[in-house]
């Protein structure tokens, strides 16, 4: 089995002209005059410009031997998509080939490059061939293929649609498949078509009354209320008897967990800039992809952009971030860019107290702020609720309710919790003693089966109240406890032996003990460190509750300091 995986990432900047926006001991952000800144088969994948050919995020390259074990399905928008796999075929095999991938182009190995799959005429020339190697580019959809409706007809029921209509043209534009007149003269060739299948995608939208000037109205009522999504199947002939799956998972499972991921949110970075109103300033959605969205948001009355989206991402999505940022200074838009890792909640939990400092900072100037990134789900929407919690005094559980009420998305709850206790800490000079819990810490310990295992700390009645850990069985025994920020030292007592663990972090105390020490949360800061964190076998969770009054008050200091340790935001003239 042989498994290659390369991408390449241009090196291209992101903001075009740049210096340096002075923010005191804040994290530096760029600014640009107006703007801030497998079996048998391999699997290649690749981007870029300096590859050998451009593919898009969603697509994928993977090569096979003869026979492929694929059965392809055509639909009447003219696509031809993985249908089914063999049951052990090479397809299966690869571990990659998914139901529903659309298949774009295909080559033979041999040296004459890729062939463009336009229709179900060149699928079928690939599937009759016997021997050889195949390499397939196929494209991976943007939301679940609904596996479940397959099964509600037969293959039988899929060979020849049931909404068939006949149409008679003379153009070959709209035909799917090259078909050969009766006679050959002069004049133009006429063709009688009885099945969609043979129509390209023009022709069936001329079908469907997209295009009045070929279809008649009886056409398309009969068309339209009897036709079916798929075509038809293509399949490798000494394949057509064997067993063919959706999947290698029970299909019950499947229709279980597309239950359960209704209302699940999937970015379609082809519908262009999504957005919502949250207030008469703040505006949330997604990324900014041309010109026109610029020109959107000026008419909405956009004056500033905070735009958490990195320069890869920029360039991963084909954003022509200079021509972008061209016409925000046309525009007289403010853009800022502070880029935060998508999909890493450390990165937000320390990046988030600056963020909301920056929203801040924009809304003081009286500026309408649009708040992005790539795809307008997670860091931005986390960003609002989180000026909305520290800077408005309102509860986390009402900010978040409100946001997502007027905007779907699905930020990082935790991420928020975490860096609201960060920020407390910052301004609490001694340990939080006093206050309700804010971690919830699983003490792990793995010995031998049949153990007593005990846990003792400074927090458990200063060394003189252990606590009984759980068998979880086997070896692994676990003790919860909730505790306030702070650091903690601990112990275990194995069949009345006191003993440290040894995966965990340890210090030596005055009397020469050594003890295992645990610190639950960290101090926000303008410039947020990203120090490697300690091995710890302890599970430490953030508990979101209602905060104290004392709380609420160092809260609303300490994202204000963040804020205010950024240096004014200065417009440069045009």
């Amino acid at each position: 089995m042989r498994a290659q995986f390369r991408r390449s990432t241009p090196n291209s900047s992101f903001w075009g002209r740049r210096s340096q926006l002075g923010l005191g001991r804040g994290e530096p952000i760029r600014v640009s005059r107006w703007r801030v800144g497998i079996g048998k088969g391999g699997v290649l994948a690749m981007s870029g410009a300096n590859s050998s050919f451009k593919m898009n995020l969603y697509e994928y390259m993977v090569t096979l031997e003869k026979p492929l074990g694929i059965r392809f399905g055509v639909s009447v928008d003219g696509r031809v998509f993985v249908y089914a796999l063999k049951k052990g075929g090479n397809a299966e095999k690869s571990r990659v080939i998914m139901v529903g991938d659309v298949l774009k182009k295909a080559s033979n190995g041999s040296g004459g490059g890729f062939i463009e799959m336009k229709n179900f005429m060149d699928t079928e020339k690939m599937l009759r061939q016997t021997s050889g190697s195949f390499s397939l580019i196929l494209e991976r959809p943007s939301s679940p293929f609904p596996i479940q409706e397959l099964h509600l007809t037969s293959d039988l029921d899929n060979l020849f649609n049931k909404g068939r209509v006949p149409i008679a043209t003379w153009s070959r534009n709209i035909l799917a498949a090259d078909l050969q007149p009766s006679s050959e003269g002069s004049g133009h060739s006429g063709f009688a078509v009885f099945s969609p299948k043979f129509l390209s995608p023009l022709g069936w939208k001329s079908l469907s009354g997209l295009d009045g000037s070929i279809s008649s109205q009886k056409q398309n009522a009969a068309l339209g209320s009897s036709s079916n999504q798929l075509v038809f199947i293509l399949s490798e002939e000494e394949f057509r008897l064997d067993d063919w799956g959706h999947g290698s998972f029970p299909l019950e499972e499947y229709i279980k967990a597309l239950d359960r991921s209704k209302g699940e949110l999937i970015y379609n970075h082809s519908l262009g800039m999504q957005y919502s109103k949250i207030t008469e300033q703040i505006y949330i959605g997604s990324c900014i992809q041309t010109e026109r969205d610029v020109e959107t948001l000026a008419k909405v009355g956009i004056t500033a952009v905070l735009n958490f989206q990195s320069a890869n991402e920029c360039s991963n999505w084909g954003i022509d971030s200079d021509s972008i940022n061209d016409c925000c200074q046309h525009s007289n838009i403010l853009m800022i860019n502070y880029p935060i890792r998508e999909a890493d909640p450390f990165d937000l939990r320390k990046k988030l107290p600056f963020s909301a400092g920056l929203l801040l900072r924009l809304l003081r100037k009286k500026l309408k702020v649009y708040v992005t990134c790539t795809t307008g789900l997670d860091r931005s929407p986390a960003c609002v609720i989180s000026y909305l919690h520290w800077m408005q005094d309102t509860s986390i559980r009402d900010a978040f309710n409100f946001v997502v009420g007027l905007h779907p998305c699905r930020p990082n709850r935790a991420a928020i919790v975490w860096a609201t206790w960060d920020l407390v800490a910052m301004v609490e000079n001694n340990r939080h003693d006093d206050g309700p819990p804010t971690h919830a810490v699983t003490f792990i310990w793995n010995g031998r089966e049949g153990e007593e295992v005990f846990l003792v700390g400074d927090f458990t009645g200063n060394w003189k109240e252990p606590l009984r850990a759980i068998n979880k069985g086997g070896s692994k025994y676990e003790a919860d406890v909730k505790l306030p920020m702070g650091k903690y030292q601990y112990k275990f007592i194995i069949n009345g032996q006191w003993r440290h663990s040894t995966v965990s972090p340890t210090e030596t105390d005055e009397s020469g003990n050594i003890n295992n020490v645990i610190i639950l949360g960290s101090k926000a800061s303008v410039r947020p460190s990203f120090q490697p964190q300690p091995k710890d076998s302890a599970v430490v969770k953030v508990i979101e509750r209602p905060l104290t009054e004392y709380e609420r008050v160092m809260l609303a200091k300490a994202a204000r300091c963040i804020a205010f340790s950024i240096c004014p935001i200065r417009l440069a003239p045009k």
